[in-house]
């Protein structure tokens, strides 16, 4: 029963770890990479829907992206989607395709950019102690049915609040990286 509720917690952290590892991709060092816009949500005829569900993306040179909506009236919205998220891009419409160039990354948009790194950063930390709440609240409820003895239960705490200080240290190192990443000119 412990050796479940801790497997089961320590999976979940780790698909924090993964889910934080792939929104720090997203997050742009100076090139352009179509990856960018996969979180950029579009609103496709009242539901929002990712940009690459109703675009193709290209990279068009190492500095610009090329996003061509499959639909005519896409094009406003797509590019609105991308001006109003929180990269600090400016598409450019000509004609049916939308191009976004990269601006120069400066020392202001580099601060910026690890304030959006420590955002989510934190939001993992948080998911990753919101799963140590949640498998100690199911560690005391098996102690109260009478499943598991109290001392096995405080073991069990001490033993998932050390998964948590282990995966905390994981992200802060990870965050760590990334924004050593950014600031190197």
């Amino acid at each position: 029963m412990i050796a479940e509720i801790r497997k089961n917690a320590e999976h979940k952290m780790q698909k924090s770890l993964e889910a934080l590892k792939n929104d720090l991709l997203k997050i742009r060092t100076g090139r352009a990479h179509t990856g960018l816009l996969d979180h950029v949500q579009v609103d496709y005829y009242g539901s929002p829907v990712p940009v690459n569900q109703v675009a193709n993306i290209t990279l068009i040179d190492a500095r610009t992206i090329g996003v061509q909506p499959w639909e005519k009236n896409m094009v406003q919205k797509v590019e609105k989607a991308i001006r109003d998220s929180d990269l600090g891009l400016n598409p450019a419409t000509q004609g049916e395709l939308i191009r976004v160039p990269m601006p120069a990354l400066t020392e202001e948009r580099r601060r910026e950019m690890t304030k959006v790194v420590k955002h989510e950063g934190e939001g993992a930390k948080v998911a990753i102690r919101n799963l140590r709440r949640d498998a100690i609240a199911h560690l005391k409820d098996s102690q109260k049915k009478g499943e598991i003895p109290e001392d096995d239960e405080r073991r069990a705490q001490d033993d998932i609040q050390k998964l948590t200080d282990k995966y905390i240290a994981e992200v802060d190192k990870m965050l760590a990286q990334k924004e050593a990443e950014l600031m190197q000119v």
